[in-house]
């Protein structure tokens, strides 16, 4: 069995698929979210160098992605062992060489990879933007409008995701999160008034 086919027997078996799927999209719309509101504060701030907006918006996203890792493998951990401790206390066995015991060892890692990956890579992704001009790339606007639309179409995609998940109406599920976005940068706008 290969790694791919272990990670989805070990989630399958612990039923994670859900929580793991959850994580991604939480943990993402909050990396996106956040990146949208470091490129509105930076954008509404005026003449900001590109190299301060980069550094502090990879501080966050390393920040959140290394929150996302370790608060989810000492929970998930915690869950695990406590789930496996009752499993072995029904069948009055000991199951640590089990699968059970394997996915109880194992699962945590991957959730807590998920957990943490998700933030980390769409922060990035929101910031590419930024990242290309630094690197000399012209862009037909300025880069922080261009991350902050990223962010937005982002947003979009979680939501469009969530949708299909719940089997719910794409675009009003998509049309959700947007207006979420939406209020977030004008409560940010409002501030600066």
């Amino acid at each position: 069995m290969n790694l791919i086919e272990q990670i989805r027997f070990l989630l399958h078996l612990t039923h994670s698929h859900g929580i793991a799927r959850r994580y991604f999209v939480t943990n993402g719309f909050d990396g996106a979210l956040t990146m949208l509101g470091l490129c509105m504060g930076f954008y509404i701030s005026g003449d900001v160098a590109i190299s301060v907006a980069i550094s502090a918006c990879m501080g966050a996203a390393v920040a959140l992605g290394v929150s996302g890792v370790t608060s989810a493998y000492i929970s998930e951990a915690a869950e695990r062992k406590r789930e496996l401790r009752e499993l072995e206390e029904a069948m009055v066995s000991q199951l640590d060489e089990s699968a059970h015991g394997h996915a109880a060892r194992f699962v945590p890692y991957v959730i807590a990879l998920v957990n943490g990956m998700a933030p980390f890579i769409i922060a990035l992704a929101v910031m590419m933007p930024l990242l290309l001009v630094r690197y000399g790339v012209t862009l037909p606007v300025n880069a922080l409008q261009a991350a902050i639309g990223l962010a937005f179409f982002i947003i979009f995609l979680l939501g469009l995701y969530l949708g299909r998940i719940s089997g719910s109406s794409l675009l009003w599920a998509g049309t959700r999160t947007l207006l979420i976005a939406l209020v977030t940068a004008a409560i940010i706008l409002l501030i600066k008034m």
